[in-house]
């Protein structure tokens, strides 16, 4: 029998390390309030299944980019039981992802509407949906492996794009647990299109896609797709 293929065994690693992902019950504070949110959902998701558990990376094995987001939503992730999916937020993420050719379709739904990444993986920092999007640092620490050990398995990242200051900071520190290091002896400060080089990756900045910065127009299709596009030439470049 021949053995698995590199990208085989990566798909392998990876669906054992959601089977683990997805049992997770670290943070009692968020346990209760992603299965509290499921049990008085708005009007609009009334009578759906709620997934209400950590919520999972996802994406391609051989992926050379990887998108980084804060944590799952109490009302996208975490009843559908995909990151960035069934919400505002990943909308507008899908949809510039799907511009520049990382998504084959502009939407998110939910598992099995048939979207498939290539060349990207997307995750979180934490991976359960904190009250008020605020996890607190022991929180964040406790879910933190999870990045790292996703990182050790898509060993061909070269580009880390994060989207906001909580995700580039989580990215940071889970590059320093791989064993990579920032370029500069100063430790990079996150900005909208700043670029850090972290050993053989470079970080990219963007703020993220929450309503807040998307309907007052902090956050702009074209400067979303401006990063990703940005991502893709650093990529080419590796």
């Amino acid at each position: 029998m021949a053995a698995p293929s590199a990208t085989e065994e990566r798909r392998r690693r990876l669906s054992e390390l959601l089977a683990t992902v997805v049992l997770c019950r670290r943070c009692p504070r968020l346990v209760a309030w992603r299965e509290e949110v499921a049990l008085d959902p708005p009007r609009r998701h009334r009578g759906e299944a709620y997934w209400r558990r950590p919520v999972p990376g996802m994406g391609d094995p051989d992926a050379r980019i990887m998108v980084v987001g804060l944590a799952p939503a109490a009302q996208g992730g975490n009843r559908t039981g995909r990151v960035f999916t069934g919400d505002r937020s990943g909308d507008f993420l899908f949809a510039a992802l799907h511009a520049i050719g990382l998504a084959t379709q502009a939407t998110s739904v939910a598992p099995g509407d048939g979207l498939r990444l290539s060349g990207l993986y997307v995750a979180a920092v934490n991976r359960c949906c904190p009250p008020d999007n605020r996890p607190t640092p022991e929180e964040r620490e406790n879910c933190l492996p999870y990045l790292v050990h996703e990182l050790r398995i898509l060993s061909r990242v070269r580009v880390v794009v994060a989207l906001g200051a909580f995700a580039w900071d989580g990215a940071l520190r889970a590059l320093a647990s791989v064993g990579y290091r920032p370029a500069e002896a100063r430790r990079p400060i996150f900005g909208h299109g700043t670029e850090a080089r972290v050993g053989p990756v470079t970080l990219l900045g963007c703020f993220h896609p929450s309503q807040q910065n998307t309907f007052t127009g902090k956050l702009t299709p074209a400067m979303l797709e401006a990063v990703l596009a940005r991502a893709v030439e650093l990529d080419g470049a590796a």
